[in-house]
C-alpha cells in the first residue's frame, strides 16, 4: 500500500495561504503608498511642490549658480561695521581737534582749517557712502531648504528715505490678517514716479512735522506725468494767513467766494475778478467764463438756438426720481453741481488747477470737488452712479485708445439704467464716425443723440443715454 501524502500536502497548503496573506498585505501597503503620494499633490501639478523638490525657479527670475546671498549679505555687513568705526574715529579726532586752536609743525594751515577739510573732503562723502550702502535692501530669503528671493517693488529706485520709508510695505503689529485680509500694507504709487525721480525726490524733501513747501503746482505736474497716485507727505498744508469763514450755503452756491480764501502764489492772477473771460492774461483757457456767475447761471436752464444743448428738467424728466448721485467730469467750477443741488441731487465735480483755482472755487461754493486726472481710475464701486456728465474735457485732441479705457470706467460706475450724458463733445468731422463707435459699442438706449456744426472742419456731438440691465 502507499503511504498517505497528508504531511506533504497540508505543508503545500500552509505556504500557499501564507503567499496570498503576504500578497495581501503587499497589496495594501502600496494602495496605502499611492493615497499618501496622491493626498501630496504628486500627481497633481503643484509649483510648490516643484519648488520644494526640486528648486524650480520661476522664468521672470534671473539667477546666477555663483551668486551666494547669503555671503553677500554677509559681507556687506562686514564692510558697514567697518565704516561706521572709520566715521566715529574721524568725528572723534575732529572733536579733539576742535579744543587745540594751534597751527600744525609742518604746515602752514590751522586747526580749523584741517578740521573743515576732513568735514567736507572726508567725512561727509564717507557719510553719503555709507548711507547709500545701508539703503540698498537686498532681496530677502524666505523658506528653509530651498530659499526663494523676495524682493520689495522700486525700493532700490530711490535714494530719498521718505519715500523708501512711504512704499516699504507695513507688517501688521500683532502679525496677525488684517481687516482687509491681508498680512501687510503696501503703499502705491504711479509707476511713472520712476521717470520723475528728481521731481518726486524735491516734493517729499520736508522737515517731518513742519510746513509743507507751497508746491501744489508740482505735485499736480507729477500726477499729470502719470506719478499718480502720489506718495503721502508727513507735513503740514500750508493755507491762507487771512482765511474768511465761508459763505453760507444758501448764499454759496452763486456767489464769488472771498479772494482771501485762496492761496494765489503759484496763479497769473491775484483774485477773483482777474480771472474774467475779458482778461487775456487770466492764466488759464479752458472753461473761459466759469468764474463769471451771471454766465454759468444760464447753463442748462435756459433753452439755447443749438440742437446739442440738453436741459436738467429735460433729463430728470426721463428718471423722475431716480437719478440721486452723480459725477460731473470735466473742467469747471461746480456750476452743474450746483443746479443739480438746487434739485436735491449731489454730483462730485472732478477738478485739475489748469491755470486757475478750480478745486479752491468749487469747494468754498459748498460742493464736493475731486481732485483727479485722467490717467487715474475712478475711486467709485462697481454699478453705484446714477448719472455721469461730461462736459468740456473729452474733446478730439484725445487717443481713441484712451477714450475705451475711460469709457469702460464709466460703464463700470454708472449702475444699470444709469444716465450717461456727453455734452457738447467736439472733434473734427472726419474723425466723428471714430467716435461715435466709441459711444455705440456699449449699446446703451438713446434718449437724445445730436450732432451740429462747430465751424466748418468740426463739430459738435451731445448724447443722453441709458447703460442696459445686463442680468447675467
Amino acid at each position: 500500500m502507499k503511504r498517505p501524502c497528508f504531511p506533504k500536502c497540508r505543508l503545500t497548503r500552509i505556504m500557499g495561504w501564507l503567499q496570498l496573506v503576504l500578497g495581501g498585505l503587499v497589496i495594501i501597503v502600496s494602495v496605502s503608498s499611492l493615497f499618501r503620494f496622491y493626498s501630496a499633490g504628486f500627481f497633481l501639478h503643484n509649483e510648490d511642490i516643484c519648488k520644494h523638490f526640486y528648486a524650480v525657479i520661476p522664468e521672470n527670475k534671473v539667477v546666477d549658480e555663483g551668486f551666494d546671498i547669503i555671503a553677500l549679505s554677509d559681507r556687506i555687513a562686514e564692510v558697514l561695521n567697518k565704516m561706521d568705526n572709520l566715521q566715529e574715529k574721524l568725528e572723534l579726532a575732529v572733536l579733539q581737534m576742535e579744543k587745540k586752536n594751534e597751527p600744525l609743525d609742518k604746515t602752514n594751515i590751522t586747526i580749523l582749517e584741517h578740521k573743515k577739510y576732513l568735514e567736507q573732503e572726508v567725512i561727509r562723502p564717507l557719510y553719503n557712502a555709507h548711507i547709500a550702502l545701508r539703503q540698498i535692501r537686498l532681496p530677502k530669503l524666505e523658506g528653509l531648504r530651498n530659499s526663494t528671493l523676495k524682493e520689495n517693488p522700486l525700493i532700490n529706485t530711490f535714494v530719498n528715505e521718505e519715500i523708501r520709508k512711504y512704499i516699504t510695505p507695513k507688517d501688521n503689529r500683532v502679525g496677525k490678517i488684517n481687516i482687509y485680509g491681508t498680512e501687510k500694507v503696501l503703499n502705491t504709487i504711479g509707476h511713472s514716479c520712476v521717470l520723475s525721480k528728481s521731481e518726486l525726490e524735491k516734493y517729499m524733501d520736508y522737515d517731518i512735522g513742519s510746513y509743507c513747501n507751497d508746491d501744489w503746482n508740482l505735485a499736480q505736474k507729477l500726477m499729470l506725468n502719470g506719478c499718480d497716485p502720489l506718495p503721502r507727505r508727513r507735513c503740514l498744508t500750508r493755507a491762507s494767513k487771512v482765511y474768511q469763514k465761508p459763505y453760507p450755503i444758501n448764499e454759496s452756491l452763486w456767489q464769488i467766494p472771498d479772494d482771501r480764501n485762496v492761496r494765489w502764489g503759484n496763479y497769473h492772477c491775484r483774485n477773483f475778478q482777474c480771472l474774467s473771460s475779458k482778461n487775456p492774461k487770466r492764466g488759464y483757457s479752458k472753461c473761459a467764463g466759469c468764474f463769471e456767475m451771471e454766465k454759468e447761471k444760464l447753463k442748462w436752464v435756459t433753452n439755447s438756438s443749438l440742437p446739442v444743448d440738453i436741459l436738467i428738467s429735460d433729463v430728470l424728466a426721463i428718471k423722475p426720481g431716480e437719478i440721486r448721485i452723480g459725477l460731473d467730469f470735466g473742467v469747471s467750477t461746480g456750476s452743474f453741481a450746483a443746479r443739480m443741488r438746487e434739485k436735491n441731487v449731489t454730483i462730485i465735480t472732478t477738478a485739475l488747477n489748469l491755470g486757475a483755482p478750480f478745486n479752491e472755487m468749487i469747494a468754498l461754493r459748498g460742493l464736493i470737488p475731486l481732485y483727479l486726472t485722467l490717467n487715474q481710475r475712478l475711486p467709485f464701486f462697481d454699478n453705484t452712479m446714477d448719472l455721469i456728465h461730461t462736459s468740456g474735457f473729452l474733446d478730439g485732441w484725445i487717443d481713441l485708445l484712451l477714450v475705451d479705457f475711460i469709457l469702460f470706467d464709466w460703464d463700470r460706475v454708472l449702475r444699470p439704467g444709469g444716465m450717461l450724458w456727453i455734452d457738447r463733445f467736439f472733434c473734427k468731422r472726419k474723425d466723428l464716425d471714430d467716435f461715435m463707435y466709441m459711444f455705440l459699442q456699449f449699446r446703451y438706449k438713446k434718449h437724445k443723440w445730436a450732432v451740429s456744426p462747430k465751424s466748418k472742419d468740426e463739430v459738435y456731438f451731445s448724447a443722453l443715454l441709458e447703460k442696459p440691465p445686463r442680468a447675467i
